[in-house]
């Protein structure tokens, strides 16, 4: 191997470990976007159960 094939190797390789760095970082922020939405629907769907009324209560 070259001096010159192992300079643009290790650049390739420097360039790999930025974007994998990268890429994990966007699936932590995603992981935590997804948190957040699940727990805004588990929000919603509470509020939607305790406005209505049961059919099994007698409507009373």
């Amino acid at each position: 191997m070259t001096d010159e094939e192992a300079q643009v190797l290790s650049r390739e390789n420097d360039y790999l470990k930025r974007r994998n760095a990268q890429l994990q970082d966007d699936v932590t922020s995603l992981g935590g976007q997804l948190l957040r939405l699940q727990q805004e629907l588990e929000r919603m769907s509470g509020r939607r159960a305790a406005a209505s009324p049961d059919p099994l209560s007698g409507g009373q």
